[in-house]
């Protein structure tokens, strides 16, 4: 494959809700161009962008593809994207690298729930974007129908460029409302015919919309259009274009991709309207300075690390979209954010699994790098006398939570490196060491994306997890006061020991831990004053109720006695020990738990089970507000960790996968009475230590 210029590449990422039939599309889009000679069809699982394993299982996308293509002197590189939510962070990562995107709908099912969410990431991110609305050919397929609901929910933007001639068994074709045309398509093969007369008034009537919205963003043409004057076909597609360019238009298509129906169509279209990638503006900070810097494509070589696969045996590939100058083999790779340079010796590009040998990029192109060592998903390359970094990628955040043992005694080693491999590859799944609960933790999108972890970790890694409760991290405190002595003294020969303080025990206001000296007259001596502290410190580390550790707790020494001769630091450390474990009981102590401030994301019409749910999980309602969209509503509650470790899946089967939250902690409150005697009861030995 050549190289291109900047201004003749497309990067566009495919985006869907599941199932809208987006791999099958970029696959025939493929096969259109002449990059693949045959393709996957259905369920047959032989598509060439879904190779791995748990793909071929499931017959779904769960991680982006590379799949670029010529098309008229042109490249095109396609990112294939997976459509189920739980595999949402590999959306957020071809985005980054591409210039525009691409939703696939399904005639059949119209607008779903991650075709919102696709839209509202190009939104968030003021990417371009066109609409294809697949699967014409299959019954029950409402091309109108979608079309009304993509309206209501995304606005006046949603432009057609073209109306089908028939739907279901009897689509056929397509009409190219701006040139007036008609294509029929059989066995793949397009003829240009003239507009059915059933459809031209349909035809005229979208037109003049399409006519409007072309000359909407431009003086002139504006002007030319309400003078009354006939706008020319390269009139109307220059002012469609400032329109996409701008978000102001969405461009919408239609077709089969399975049936290779209006896939020239596509491709003429992603070519005219789609951004070049030399019109991509960055900003970076500058490295020395911290200044934020403009980066065009003319600037010297910057690339950006936007996907990350492992492979045992392949090693590891780092996606690079190149985004200023030019990168050629031989190059000096600099990583500036991590301060070092990486030997490198080749690069390729990828069609689905197949490598592509290049032997240079230019800006705005796409290549894949193998086996750097150091290099991680949102690194930046740069050249040495143009040292800047790129913002990360702004993930999802993961919020389903288990801990993780081994099947297999003796392969904690095993496991974590396997979990450490998954999470470089998958940012989306993040994996915590709670050294407190002596756990392994990972923290995912949810059930079928952690079924995928255990799949991969067995297949790649060759090691089997059990799940387990995650640890909480509760607390304990006291809400009384009271003052307590200890004393050690002991007598064995020799030196003997000898320790005695008087302690006062009470709620803090000022931090975890506090400590107040209120010796007079060197009752204790100075230099055992900090084994007093030393002492209560560790003693309420450990917990003195369920064995968590105590915090909000005050301690003052009041008082003691020593010996001049068996004192000793360790002796004053014992003696503070033993008088928080008789005075904590007679303090009121308590046990607190964690609690997350919720904001859960939903339809108003599920606002009332929500409500409920968040009631039964000891959540407290703080209020409700209306979301960015209209129709959608954002509940704030605070609610206790330990009742939020199944609500991803809940909240998903809850709504329809139309619900979404995030959490993130508030503060910690005493546990209900009945709750914390169950957990202090396992502490006392009739059950598991949590």
């Amino acid at each position: 494959m050549k190289e291109y210029a900047s201004d003749l590449i497309r990067n566009v990422a495919i985006v869907s809700h599941d199932g809208a039939g987006k791999t099958a599309l970029v696959e025939s889009l493929l096969l259109a161009c002449g990059a693949v000679a045959s393709v996957g069809k259905g369920q047959d699982n032989k598509h060439i962008m879904d190779f791995e394993p748990e793909e071929i299982k499931r017959n779904v996308t769960i991680q982006l593809g590379m799949a670029p293509c010529e098309w008229k002197n042109y490249k095109i590189n396609f990112i294939d994207t997976p459509g189920y939510s739980e595999f949402h962070g590999e959306v957020r990562a071809a985005l980054r690298a591409a210039d525009g995107m691409l939703m696939v709908l399904s005639a059949t099912s119209g607008v779903e729930v991650d075709t919102i969410r696709a839209w509202d990431y190009g939104v968030e991110l003021q990417m371009p974007r066109m609409a294809f609305i697949n699967k014409m050919d299959v019954e029950g397929a409402d091309f109108f129908g979608t079309l009304e609901k993509m309206h209501a929910l995304f606005g006046k933007a949603i432009m057609p460029l073209q109306i089908p001639i028939g739907e279901g068994p009897d689509f056929k074709g397509v009409v190219d409302v701006a040139k007036r045309t008609a294509y029929i398509y059989e066995n793949g093969k397009m003829t240009e015919v003239a507009v059915p007369a059933e459809l031209e008034a349909k035809v005229e009537e979208i037109r003049e919309m399409t006519v409007e919205a072309a000359a909407e963003g431009n003086d002139e043409l504006l002007e030319k259009y309400l003078d009354g004057q006939e706008l020319t076909l390269e009139e109307i597609r220059q002012g469609l274009r400032e329109g996409m360019l701008t978000g102001r238009v969405c461009a919408v298509m239609c077709g089969s991709a399975i049936n290779n129906i209006g896939m020239d169509q596509v491709l003429d279209r992603m070519i005219r309207y789609m951004p070049d990638a030399s019109k991509r503006v960055m900003t970076a900070e500058d490295v020395d300075t911290g200044e934020e810097r403009i980066v065009h494509v003319d600037k010297p070589f910057t690339g950006f690390v936007f996907k990350t696969i492992l492979d045992p045996f392949a090693g590891k590939q780092s996606f690079v979209r190149v985004f200023s100058g030019e990168l050629k083999e031989g190059d000096k790779l600099l990583n500036v954010t991590q301060g070092i340079e990486e030997k490198w010796g080749k690069m390729y590009t990828l069609i689905g699994k197949q490598q592509v040998p290049v032997t240079e990029a230019g800006a705005g192109d796409i290549v894949v790098i193998p086996k750097l060592t150091a290099t991680k998903t949102g690194d930046t390359f740069a050249t040495p006398g143009f040292k800047v970094k790129y913002r990360q990628i702004r993930f999802p955040q993961p919020l389903h939570t288990v801990a993780m043992v081994p099947e297999k005694k003796g392969e904690e080693e095993k496991l974590a490196s396997a979990l450490q491999r998954i999470s470089e590859e998958d940012p989306t799944c993040v994996v915590v060491k709670d050294v407190e609960g002596r756990q392994m933790q990972v923290r995912c999108m949810g059930e079928v994306h952690l079924e995928h972890i255990l799949t991969k970790m067995e297949r790649k890694y060759g090691v089997k997890a059990k799940l387990e409760k995650p640890y909480i991290p509760y607390r304990e405190t006291v809400r009384g006061k009271i003052e307590v002595e200890g004393k050690h003294k002991k007598q064995s020969g020799g030196h003997g020991q000898y320790g005695h303080v008087k302690l006062a025990i009470e709620p803090s206001y000022e931090g975890d831990f506090e400590f107040v000296d209120k010796i007079f007259g060197g009752a204790v001596p100075k230099q055992y004053i900090p084994a007093v502290e030393k002492g209560a410190k560790e003693t309420l580390d450990k917990g003195l109720l369920a064995g968590y550790p105590m915090i909000g707790v005050k301690v003052t020494l009041l008082d003691g006695s020593y010996h001049a001769v068996d004192s000793s630091e360790l002796a004053f450390k014992v003696a503070a020990a033993q008088a928080l474990k008789k005075g904590v009981p007679q303090a009121k102590p308590v046990l607190l738990e964690p609690v997350y401030n919720v904001n859960v994301f939903a339809p108003d019409n599920f606002m009332g089970d929500i409500m409920g749910d968040l009631n039964s999980r000891r959540g407290r309602v703080l209020g409700m507000e209306q979301g960015e969209r209209e129709g959608i509503t954002v509940v704030k509650a605070q609610v206790p960790f330990a009742e939020m470790l199944d609500y991803v899946t809940v909240l998903r089967s809850m709504t329809q996968g139309q619900g979404v939250f995030n959490m993130e902690f508030s503060s910690y409150e005493e546990v209900p009475h009945k709750t914390a005697e169950g957990i202090i009861a396992k502490f006392d030995g009739t059950g598991d230590d949590e």
